[in-house]
């Protein structure tokens, strides 16, 4: 079984690349992956790679399908949310090639990409979620925080459609002093609403989601949904860096899992994909955002018996699981600073 892995330097990879090479059905795969940078981590371990055009590229998919047909691989699993969009619409492209590509159809990305949806749609479904407001201009942003409580309350600014924290900020009119300088390191997304303005006026002004601050205990989901089966593996996020969790913990929770298959089957998902919580200030656990793709840590639902990477490619493949697996509960995964080196074809773990 040959099979194309894309986004092979995010952080993630490797856990994708043992999830699919160690299966539960023993099956032997090859793995190739792809990337728009030439030296992606993700070519050390993969059988092949592919320097990829990115995504926005005309030639994109083109490329890819010439590769898929090249190298005879049955299946593209994406994990990087540029590409879920494309990917999403050409299903048929890659089919006359003989490739499957794992990813929703294409509405069900666009709803789940876009976090003022998603929320919206928790509402609709009466569940929880976070206060927001969608704003276009200064006006609109500065109405919203201090209906949200600011400046007593932070609240939280970012744009509909994001990635990997990508224009995340926390508003808060913190002040720092001597104590916070020497013993809290710089986290880099708390500002005061002021010097958000001053950013953000030196250009297009950006639609931007002015939401709720929820200071409590984050948690992932990973998510599997199929024809036969649906699959819910919450986990706690007990140690965050760069919007990576280095320690998760699989935590059972009943709520979660029943808001994720109720969203799931609303939104359209179907194969892996995830969803991540937050507790507000009351302990209530809200929805922050999904992800309609193979999360950063999803090699973590191992520890509870399920291989959710793995049991999507089977449903796109055509093989539909029916059978749910005893799940256990409370394994903890943690991430760890290792490294590659490469010189002149040798190559080095540590």
């Amino acid at each position: 079984m040959k099979l194309l892995v894309t986004g092979g330097g995010a952080p993630g990879i490797r856990g994708t690349l043992h999830c699919l090479k160690h299966n539960p059905d023993s099956v032997e795969v090859q793995v190739h992956v792809s990337d728009i940078q030439s030296r992606a981590i993700g070519r050390v371990w993969a059988d092949g790679f592919l320097h990829a055009l990115p995504p926005e590229h005309n030639e994109y998919l083109d490329q890819m399908r010439e590769y898929c047909i090249s190298n005879e691989i049955i299946a593209i699993i994406p994990q990087t949310t540029r590409e879920i969009e494309v990917l999403s619409t050409s299903h048929n492209f890659f089919k006359k090639a003989g490739c499957t590509v794992v990813v929703s159809e294409k509405q069900a990305i666009e709803l789940a990409n876009n976090k003022v949806r998603t929320a919206a749609l928790f509402k609709r479904l009466s569940l929880p979620y976070p206060d927001f407001y969608l704003t276009h201009n200064r006006e609109e942003m500065e109405r919203a925080a201090y209906q949200l409580g600011y400046p007593k309350n932070p609240v939280i600014v970012k744009p509909p459609t994001s990635n990997g924290s990508r224009g995340f900020r926390k508003i808060a009119d913190e002040k720092w002093n001597v104590e916070k300088f020497l013993n809290e390191k710089p986290s880099g997304d708390a500002i005061r609403l002021e010097e958000l303005i001053e950013i953000l006026s030196n250009g297009q002004w950006p639609n931007l989601m002015v939401s709720e601050y929820l200071p409590g205990k984050e948690y992932s989901v990973d998510c599997f949904r199929g024809a036969n089966l649906a699959i819910s593996i919450p986990r706690s996020r007990d140690v965050i860096r760069s919007g990576i969790s280095f320690q998760t913990r699989i935590d059972l929770r009943s709520d979660l899992v029943d808001y994720s298959n109720q969203a799931a089957e609303a939104i359209g998902l179907r194969y892996a994909f995830g969803f991540q919580y937050k507790q507000s200030s009351t302990g209530e656990l809200k929805v922050l955002e999904s992800n309609p793709r193979i999360q950063g840590t999803m090699v973590a639902s191992l520890m509870s018996g399920v291989n959710v990477i793995w049991l999507g490619l089977k449903e796109a493949l055509g093989q539909s699981p029916y059978e749910v697996p005893e799940l256990r509960d409370g394994g903890v995964f943690t991430r760890y600073w290792g490294g590659v080196g490469i010189c002149e074809g040798e190559c080095f773990e540590i």
